[in-house]
């Protein structure tokens, strides 16, 4: 175990309020954590900034922890080991995402759908995240950055990257396919970038006219309206926007065979469905829960040789509280990143 002395003893964080006052974090001084077997400590670089953080905030998502830091896409440098923790070395560049730990024995997890475990916590919500100067990981559950990805771009990678691709996969679109897109935030312009390199055909569907020009910018066929009909039917829909009425309007728009797959963890009341007309003619309605350790291997991978990248909005680490504002009013486009502060240097 590394000898933490060198370390300050205490970090700055971002930390809910919850039942004191939902919809709102505050910044606190704390001890530096302590290493947990097979853990890390990770001084902070970046982290990106999920509307998962969001629903974490405001109440959307059950509290599982009282006053947890948020923060599930965290880029950092490893500055301590703890006990039998070998995987990484000080200094390593890594990234921390929302899956942080599970069971290892269940049937989920033996099976490979590790995602499914009912014992699994996740960073921002079980257990502190990267709203903070240092924070702590299973080395297990780390990953590895490429190093021809900066801090900026891998952090948004870890959730709405990983998000993105489990959702692409899971609305089985046929090689040089139709997709549809609704919503188009963090994790829609990472996915349709994914997408369009594969040799797909995108078409989104989202409120915003800054997030529709963006989408036509990356490539997209073509750009409407959320409530909107795509011009052609599609053979596969993700659904990104957390807002239940879209469901209908998105089968609507789906090919007869076609697959919808739902990709936020929390989605507001879905309105009663048509069986003729919404899924008849063997369409599929299906939902992504989390992500598996393989599915962020695999995306970092193809990020890495693809090229994608994140449109990305910097915000300083004190101004945390406005990213969240901003990401929940829509002010920008693509992905907003916290930059942490470098004022020391343990390494």
């Amino acid at each position: 175990m590394t000898d933490l002395s060198s370390l300050p003893e205490t970090l700055s964080a971002w930390e809910t309020i919850g039942s004191d006052g939902p919809g709102r974090i505050r910044q606190v001084e704390r001890a530096l954590p302590r290493l947990g077997r097979g853990e890390v400590l990770v001084q902070v670089e970046t982290c990106g900034v999920c509307r998962t953080d969001l629903h974490v905030t405001e109440g959307d998502l059950p509290e599982h922890r009282p006053h947890v830091v948020p923060g599930h896409e965290v880029v950092g440098r490893v500055v301590a080991l703890g006990e039998v923790a070998s995987r990484f070395e000080i200094g390593d560049r890594i990234g921390i995402a929302w899956l942080r730990s599970t069971c290892g024995t269940c049937r989920w997890c033996r099976s490979g759908r590790e995602n499914l475990c009912r014992s699994a916590r996740f960073t921002g919500w079980d257990d502190d995240g990267g709203y903070a100067t240092f924070t702590t990981a299973p080395e297990a559950y780390a990953y590895g950055i490429p190093p021809e990805i900066e801090a900026e771009q891998a952090a948004p990678l870890l959730c709405a990257g990983i998000i993105g691709y489990r959702a692409l996969r899971r609305a089985a679109l046929p090689p040089g396919g139709r997709l549809g897109i609704y919503g188009f935030g963090a994790s829609a312009h990472l996915t349709a970038q994914l997408a369009l390199a594969l040799g797909a055909e995108v078409h989104v569907l989202t409120r915003g006219e800054e997030a529709r020009q963006l989408a036509l910018d990356l490539g997209a066929s073509s750009a409407g309206p959320a409530d909107g009909l795509p011009p052609v039917p599609l053979d596969a829909s993700i659904l990104f926007a957390p807002a239940g009425e879209l469901v209908p309007v998105a089968l609507a728009g789906l090919e007869q065979g076609g697959t919808l797959a739902l990709a936020g963890i929390h989605v507001s009341d879905i309105p009663t469905l048509d069986y003729q007309h919404h899924l008849f003619r063997e369409k599929t309605l299906t939902s992504v829960t989390a992500n598996t350790r393989q599915d962020g291997e695999e995306l970092l991978a193809l990020a890495a040789r693809l090229g994608v990248r994140s449109t990305v909005t910097t915000y300083p680490f004190d101004t945390a509280d406005q990213a969240l504002d901003d990401l929940k009013e829509g002010r920008f486009a693509g992905v907003a990143v916290l930059r942490l502060p470098t004022g020391h240097d343990p390494l």
